[in-house]
């Protein structure tokens, strides 16, 4: 695959998926309609999507000697993602329960990181070579903070462009919010990132303003079906979500925006067209279930920038 590199640094967990027609509470057992077992984690979800369109992607992470630490290899390879740097360990593979409302297509997830949570900068160090040859350095929060600021930091000496996507909600150090070109919060995040309750695009406003003032290049901040906000010094975009159907299952869709953002910055778009093909991604993902499987092929994102292009 030609092109520079889009390095993903992230978890890798097995998904186990359970539909229901409500989700339980407290103290209450509920009949499911539907189990999957499939490959999920934040980073591998995204090394997949942007591999699926069209990136060219090599993934940082740990897995474990098991069925489920097998079960990433076998996809990696089908998928085209380059894993030198996917270590082995005896650690069990991190899993993550995933609780879908089948009516609202809404979820509850439960992540346990498992082997992924051993990975120690010494084995990022491995891979300098890999990132600097990236064009993209992507990385999340299902990591041990200091091996993400660590790779960070890494990708920004040698003058890679970095993403992060500050996920699961969770306070940050002050020193990783510099290291970041693209910080990419959902709503939930960008709240917890800065106190400021986000319910609105006004509202997802106030709290970039915040984070860039803590030294984030661009925020791009995830609205679901309203689409994405977008700000820096010289950027203030709302980008319009992509329809693509009728909403099946949202678990994937932050990841698929995250992958599709990388692609586009990596392909040289700007940040207004990385993001349309962003939602691009994450609008096709969110209409098929499932995480990684939910991930759309370039072809289709494609022919949904095509079809939803302005008519002059």
């Amino acid at each position: 695959m030609a092109g520079k590199w889009i390095t993903v640094l992230g978890s890798y967990v097995a998904d186990l998926a359970f539909r229901v027609d409500a989700l339980p509470v407290w103290g209450e057992t509920r009949m499911g309609g539907s189990f999957a077992l499939g490959p999920g984690g934040k980073g591998s979800n995204q090394a997949v999507a942007a591999a699926r369109a069209g990136g060219r992607v090599s993934f940082i992470s740990k897995v474990g000697d098991d069925p489920f630490g097998e079960m990433s290899r076998r996809m990696y390879h089908e998928e085209g993602i380059d894993t030198e740097f996917l270590y082995t360990t005896y650690e069990a593979t991190g899993a993550a329960a995933i609780l879908i409302d089948s009516a609202k297509g809404e979820n509850a997830i439960v992540v346990v990181p498992g082997a992924c949570f051993g990975l120690t900068t010494q084995e990022v160090d491995a891979a300098e070579d890999r990132i600097a040859a990236s064009s993209v350095f992507v990385a999340q929060l299902e990591l041990p903070i200091a091996v993400v600021e660590h790779g960070l930091r890494l990708a920004r000496a040698h003058g890679v462009r970095t993403i992060l996507n500050p996920a699961p909600a969770m306070a940050m150090p002050e020193s990783i919010f510099g290291l970041c070109d693209y910080l990419v919060p959902n709503e939930t995040e960008a709240s917890a990132l800065t106190g400021i309750p986000v319910r609105s695009a006004d509202d997802a406003e106030k709290a970039a303003e915040a984070l860039l003032a803590r030294g984030v290049g661009s925020v791009v901040v995830t609205l679901g079906p309203q689409g994405a906000l977008i700000r820096s010094e010289d950027v203030q975009e709302h980008v319009a979500a992509l329809y693509a159907g009728p909403v099946v299952e949202t678990t994937g869709a932050g990841d698929a925006f995250n992958g599709g953002l990388a692609v586009g910055l990596a392909e040289g778009m700007d940040v207004v067209e990385a993001t349309r093909f962003g939602c691009a991604v994450a609008g096709l993902s969110v209409t098929r279930p499932g995480t990684a499987p939910s991930m759309p092929r370039r072809h289709e994102v494609d022919v949904l920038l095509r079809a939803s292009a302005p008519r002059h």
